[in-house]
């Protein structure tokens, strides 16, 4: 047995909640808000201990918020009494939010823009709305959606990059440049007329793309005469790139005067007035038209230093969709990598046995769903994380948004990580529209995560990032799990030094196994399938496929012990595998692995000074059919230095490695080096029965 209340657009709080519709003299029927039922749950738990589970079930339709819906603990379910057990709720007596069977609740934190009329501009056709709090300065934004379609802002240039001609403001290399890489600049020149003396220029934001983040500032003034542009604050790393000396690329967005093709937007704030281009079929009278108002939409905030958490709660079937979050000056200066410090559309903050299934979160713009701050046994399965300013799920080791009505979170301490969170079965995909640097999936000083049976793909940065220590102190990042995942399209040529999963610091226990990896493209240096950077260690990487990446299938900065094995790295584009820094203990140990290609011959690339690794039992074959190099040198040479000495260099017999099919021919010389075929098969969601 169960309780069940219900909620439906055409409800009224006034009504039990008891019906799914009206009755038939329009006396009673389900609530109109989520709030009401809310505080219905709450009543029952006024009575002690859940009698039994609770089901709040939602019908179709937008529910509009004004602020978002915050749970705190006297929302949670409870524990089953010992030895109860609900086979179709589980072993607790939870607090369920659920989708009418066949219909689709739309949770949003946007606003309908209504009240369009007809204008001409630029020789086009455009739209235009009245937004008085825009006028007044009370509300802004930077992502539209038009028939659940993102609509963008003006950029410019249309196509490609500018690049900055010369950075502003003396900084002295002293032969490293890695040592003033985070002095930030402020001002630069610019070739020819790419910027010019723009309608609102202080509204212009120049997003710059350096190394493995962007720099996004508004500007506050353009000097045509002497070609230079002054930035409103200083970049978050020097305005230059690649570790060069020039000048980074850029590009320029929301200008007013290049509001020209379909699709396009522009919010003019001093008059309050938004703009827009329609597409083709789009109707001014009937297009639905939302930009979002609140930087959240779900708050699960328990209350750690209390013990008090917020549990036993689900959500099933709901679309969270219309919220962003717009960072201040201060928020640029935070660690920009991974966009790290951008909150999620949903927060879980000290949540524990919490679950989101079959949901949608999408058209939002900042990361998907964030999970912090001591939550442990949280689910998210099933769901579709889409269409995101930022990246997708972020499970992360301290409070990094805003409470409603708070101030910034605490510092992180070791008492707070999450534990025992699992991420499964969803789509997350289509990120890093505003914050390039966002990552599909980040995991954080985190622990027992289990991150599998996803797919993760079309993002500017990296696909997966796990571990946040630089180097060899505590990460306090164990036995994370990152298996059956199909991550691809990762970083489209947008930021550097990135891969399909990328790792930080000492993780005894993570393992990384049967993830499918593929078409990694970084703008500049380092797109590398697999990527342990600074300190990664102790890291089982096993029974993976890479391959199509810009650099090489796998990299190491530096670490100790990695075991590299038994996996498939094949058409790397500079080298095969690589290694940063050399180290007096064993880097990794490399064996029983296939790496196939068929351009140039280098084999491997980064710092070979010493072997100090454990390198052996491996088949290469180049198809091009050029001589191989290894550390600039020749197979015999390598095996000198203790390399290789049990490896094979022979066609590995693929079915089509042209087109992705690594199926390995019978007599294939990979049994000599003892590869075991593995099954990819079951990559990605599975099947799921409703």
């Amino acid at each position: 047995m169960s309780t069940e209340y219900f909620v439906s657009p055409q409800g009224n709080d006034r009504w039990s909640g008891m019906l799914p519709e009206p009755n038939a003299d329009g006396s009673d029927g389900p609530f109109a808000t989520i709030e009401r039922a809310q505080k219905a749950v709450r009543k029952l738990k006024k009575k002690g201990i859940m009698p039994e589970p609770v089901r709040v079930t939602l019908r179709g339709g937008v529910y509009t918020l004004k602020h978002p819906l915050v749970f705190s603990p006297e929302d949670s379910g409870s524990p089953a009494p010992a030895g109860e057990w609900n086979r179709v709720i589980g072993p607790e007596r939870c607090v369920t939010y659920a989708a009418y069977p066949g219909e689709y609740p739309v949770i949003s934190g946007g606003q309908q823009i209504t009240g369009w009329e007809m204008t001409r501009l630029n020789g086009r056709t455009a739209w235009v709305a009245t937004l008085p709090d825009v006028k007044r300065g009370k509300w802004t934004f930077t992502q539209l959606w038009v028939n659940g379609k993102r609509a963008r802002r003006t950029r410019l240039p249309k196509q490609g990059l500018y690049q900055i001609a010369e950075p502003l403001g003396e900084i002295v290399f002293e032969g490293d440049p890695t040592k003033t890489l985070f002095v930030g600049q402020d001002a630069f020149r610019f070739d020819g007329d790419d910027l010019k003396g723009w309608r609102n220029v202080q509204d212009v934001e120049m997003v710059a793309l350096h190394y493995w983040i962007e720099s996004r500032i508004p500007f506050d003034g353009i000097d045509t005469a002497d070609k230079t542009a002054k930035l409103r604050w200083k970049s978050r790393m020097r305005l230059t790139d690649d570790f060069s000396k020039g000048g980074a690329p850029y590009y320029v967005e929301n200008v007013f005067e290049a509001l020209d093709e379909p699709g396009q937007w522009y919010l003019d704030r001093p008059t309050g007035q938004l703009y827009y281009l329609p597409r083709p079929g789009e109707k001014i009278d009937t297009a639905e038209v939302f930009a979002p108002r609140l930087p959240q939409l779900v708050y699960l905030r328990g209350d750690a230093a209390a013990d008090k958490p917020v549990a036993h709660l689900a959500f099933e079937g709901v679309t969270f969709s219309h919220s962003e979050w717009v960072p201040g000056e201060e928020a640029h200066t935070a660690t920009p990598q991974a966009a790290c410090h951008i909150p999620g559309a949903i927060m879980l903050h000290d949540a524990h046995d919490c679950r989101f299934e079959n949901c949608a979160i999408t058209h939002v713009g900042s990361y998907g769903i964030e999970i912090t701050d001591a939550s442990h046994d949280v689910t998210v399965r099933g769901c579709e994380i889409t269409d995101l300013g930022g990246g997708g799920v972020k499970v992360w080791h301290s409070f990094s948004g805003a409470a409603p009505g708070a101030g910034a979170g605490p510092d992180w301490n070791a008492t707070r990580m999450c534990r025992r969170i699992v991420i499964s079965d969803n789509e997350i995909a289509n990120g890093g529209f505003r914050y390039h640097q966002a990552v599909g999936a980040l995991i954080g000083k985190c622990t027992g995560v289990q991150l599998v049976h996803n797919n993760i793909h079309d993002f500017d940065y990296s696909g997966v990032s796990v571990g946040w220590t630089w180097g060899y102190d505590e990460g306090y990042a164990y036995g994370n799990i990152i298996e059956y995942n199909h991550i691809y399209n990762i970083g489209r040529g947008m930021l550097s030094d990135m891969g399909g999963i990328y790792t930080l610091g000492v993780q005894p226990g993570t393992r990384l196994r049967y993830n499918l990896i593929h078409d990694v493209q970084s703008r500049g240096y380092g797109g590398w399938g697999i990527y342990n950077d600074e300190g990664s260690s102790y890291i089982l990487i096993e029974n993976n496929l890479v391959y199509r990446t810009k650099s090489n299938g796998y990299n190491q900065h530096y670490g100790q012990d990695n075991l590299i094995r038994n996996n498939i790295f094949a058409h790397g584009g500079e080298a095969q595998f690589s290694r940063g820094r050399v180290e007096p203990h064993n880097s990794f140990n490399f064996t029983q692995n296939i790496l196939y290609f068929d351009t140039g011959g280098t084999v491997l690339a980064g710092n070979w000074d010493e072997l100090n690794a454990t390198i052996d039992r491996n088949l290469y074959f180049n198809a091009s059919g050029k001589a191989l190099s290894f550390a600039g040198g020749s197979l015999k040479q390598w095996q000198k230095r203790g390399a290789d000495k049990h490896s094979l260099v022979a066609d590995p017999l693929f079915v089509d490695p042209a087109n992705g099919d690594f199926t390995l021919k019978p007599g294939s010389p990979a049994e000599q080096i003892d590869f075991v075929p593995f099954d990819l098969s079951t990559v990605g969601p599975r099947k799921r029965s409703r």
